[in-house]
């Protein structure tokens, strides 16, 4: 039985990860086979990814983006791909809308489209919706260093940019992320019902 692949989105400091594995767990309970995973990966390419996002590596925005498209062509047929063919639920922490409203605040929207458009779209997208002010809160709490796109101006950018975006991918739902952690947990659950169930 092919598997069902997930993409949890939106701004840093929506709560991706925390809400990644909560669903997980959730759908593990339902005795779902369940990867967990994320974009940039762990591997090599997302680790220079991360370098360039902590601006201890500079390259200019174009390579960046490539890096993100050669780290998730890696992701796929290594990892996603595989665990789709043997019947399980994929959730993913970031994919290919994450490319395209976050690239394209500097490099042109068509040409990332272009870059990641033989890669399968999700069955579901979950875009965790946060105003840019709480973002920019929840990051400061969490860590002491700001990355490379967690500016006010630019997160409102890519806030209209997931909005934009939303009606190019099917099953695309928008989850309020001001609530708390069990309320917005909640949501997504209901989300998965409606579109997979």
């Amino acid at each position: 039985m092919q598997g069902r692949l997930i993409a949890i989105e939106g701004c840093d400091g929506s709560g991706l990860s925390t809400q990644t594995r909560l669903l997980c767990e959730w759908l593990r309970s339902k005795n779902l086979e369940v990867l967990q995973t994320k974009e940039p990966t762990e591997n090599f390419i997302g680790k220079t990814i991360r370098s360039v996002l902590r601006k201890e590596i500079v390259t200019d925005q174009k390579t960046l983006q490539l890096l993100f498209c050669a780290d998730r062509g890696h992701h796929l047929e290594s990892e996603i791909i595989p665990a789709l063919n043997n019947g399980k639920t994929v959730v993913t922490d970031r994919y290919i809308m994450s490319t395209l409203a976050f690239g394209s605040i500097d490099v042109d929207m068509e040409w990332l489209k272009k870059l990641n458009e033989k890669f399968p779209k999700p069955d579901l997208t979950i875009i965790i919706d946060v105003p840019e002010s709480v973002s920019i809160e929840r990051i400061k709490k969490s860590r002491p260093n700001i990355e490379l796109f967690e500016e006010t101006e630019k997160l409102k950018k890519i806030r209209g940019n997931y909005k934009k975006l939303s009606v190019e991918f099917p099953n695309t739902v928008f989850i309020d992320g001001t609530k708390t952690v069990d309320e917005v947990s909640g949501d997504i659950k209901s989300a998965w019902k409606v579109h997979l169930a």
